[in-house]
Formats: structure tokens, sequence, C-alpha cells
């Protein structure tokens, strides 16, 4: 049996500052459950090299749409291709080009890193000994973790085993990772050292990033969609979506009970808390009336606004 060599092209790649263009092309992809729960509904969207931020609420269908990239089911009907492949009939084939970061990655707590990374790399089909230990240490330095490799896993910090599980993604130089979301539950600090590292990844691969975290996105993502009870409803750079907002915020400091008056004659994008105050920001077309200024639209808004047209409640609101 040949041995199967571990591919370092991406790694070479970053040093020499090439980039390669891949397009990940999602196109009709539609999920209806047992229990009729409509998961998704004719999603059709291209993602290049790159961050890719999918955002949207809880039980939007961000997971459905990852499990269904990563091969775990069977979408009901459409395509999805990267590179020409059809990850959809030729399953084998796509998952030796996916690394898959599920929300719920559970480890072996009393194992090493070490240990786990040589297993899940037996499991992924890096059968020499020799070659498999040169993969695992490159993966554990690529990731931060070679001094703790000796480590048994139920010590690691939520960030730490974060990245083991970015390690463990990364096994066969993936062409495509999907991160569902991977900084749940994750404290400031950790959260920003995993995003710092995941920004290193997007140069040469597809990476994927399903969050509800709308900060993760405008911190990583060059483009991004907004999606809700299976509908995308916004796709593009956030730049541009934000750009898009422009003159059509205003912001109002309020009383602590005003929110459902100001909802009868206003559309609020958003209700909270600023310093112990109510603060709201609508959406209108011109000034709305005494009282409000304008304000510069961000990412959260662009956000609110496209689930306003979902017809989901404001959160706060």
């Amino acid at each position: 049996m040949g041995r199967r060599r571990h591919n370092f092209h991406a790694a070479a790649s970053r040093r020499n500052g090439t980039k390669l263009d891949r397009m990940l092309k999602i196109q009709n992809l539609s999920k209806t459950y047992a229990n009729g729960v409509r998961a998704l509904v004719d999603v059709s969207l291209e993602i290049p090299t790159g961050m890719y931020g999918l955002v949207g609420p809880n039980g939007a269908g961000k997971s459905s749409l990852m499990r269904t990239i990563a091969t775990l089911q069977d979408p009901d009907e459409g395509t999805i291709t990267l590179d020409g492949i059809d990850l959809v009939k030729n399953k084998a084939e796509a998952r030796r080009i996916l690394g898959y970061l599920p929300q719920d990655f559970g480890v072996y707590p009393k194992v090493s890193a070490e240990d786990l990374l040589d297993h899940l790399a037996v499991l992924k089909g890096v059968v020499d000994r020799t070659e498999r230990r040169e993969l695992v240490r490159a993966l554990l330095r690529q990731t931060n973790l070679f001094e703790k490799r000796k480590k048994a896993l139920g010590t690691f910090s939520g960030g730490m085993k974060q990245r083991f599980g970015i390690a463990q993604a990364l096994i066969g130089s993936p062409k495509l990772i999907i991160l569902d979301e991977p900084t749940a539950g994750l404290d400031p600090s950790e959260r920003n050292r995993f995003l710092n590292y995941l920004s290193e990844l997007g140069r040469n691969i597809v990476v994927m990033l399903s969050t509800h975290i709308v900060e993760d996105v405008a911190d990583l993502c060059p483009q991004m969609a907004i999606i809700n009870q299976g509908h995308v409803y916004l796709d593009g750079s956030p730049s541009a979506l934000i750009d898009q907002l422009n003159g059509k915020v205003w912001r109002k400091q309020i009383g602590p009970h005003e929110v459902d008056d100001y909802r009868k004659s206003h559309e609020i994008l958003s209700s909270r808390l600023s310093s112990g105050q109510r603060v709201i920001h609508v959406l209108n077309e011109g000034p709305p009336g005494d009282g409000f200024s304008a304000v510069e639209p961000d990412l959260h808004d662009v956000y609110f606004e496209a689930l306003s047209r979902a017809g989901r409640p404001v959160d706060g609101a």
C-alpha cells in the first residue's frame, strides 16, 4: 500500500505570500426535516477563498447548512461544489478535502493532545507512523499547542480546546474548513487569541465561520451572509452592507418603559442599555423627529435590519 503524503502546500504558499483562489458554490439548497421544519430554503451562495461569515440567531439554519456542506446530511434539493467536486454526490472525495469543527466538539479528557491527534490522523487515512508523527507535531506547532502536547485534554482551557479542534480539522491540508460557533463559551481574552489565529487560516483555503456573534464577522470576514428561518436575507461584504444604511440610522435615549410607544411609530432596529440608560436605534429615510440624532451604522444595525425584514422581533425591544 503506497504512503499517503501530507501536503504542506498551503503553509508554503502562506510563507511566500501567494494566494490560492477557490470558490465554494451553493445553489438552490433546501432541506426539510421529518418533523416538518424547513431548515434551509433555496439557499444560494458563492464563497471565495478566505474567511466567510454566516450570521444568524439560534435556530436560523446555520448548523443545518454546515452539516449539509460537511456531508453529514443530504439536502432535499440543490448542489454544493468546490473546485469542480460535487460534495453531495462524492462524499468520500469531499471528506478528503474538508475539515470540520462542529459546535459541540468533544474530547477524551484523559488523553493527551498528541495522542488524540495521532489517533484522529489514523482515522483520516495517515497510516505511515513517521509521516503521522511529523504531521501531528507540525499541526500542534501551527496551533501553538506544541508545548502542551503531553497534557491531558481535560486540563485545557476553552480556547486551547478550540485550537485543538482546528488542529484536527487541518489534518490532510483541507481546501475547506467549516467552523460552527467556534467562539461560543470562550472568555474575551481566549476569544481574541482564537480569532487572531483564525485570521491566519484564510489565505489559501475557504474558511466558513458560522456564528450568532456579529463581532466575530466584523473582526474577521471580508464576505458574509445573514440567514434566518432557513432563508439568506443578505450577502456581501460587511462594509458594502453597512454603506446601504448610511443616513438611515438614528439614535435616541428614551425612558425605561417607552419602547412599546416608539415601536408603534418607528421601525426600531435595536434597543439596549448603555451606561444604564435605554437607547434605541431606528431606521428612517430622514430625521424621524425630535430628540433623534444621526448615527454611523454598524454591522449590528445591518443584522437587526435583516432580521426585522424577516419578521423576527428585535432583541430587547
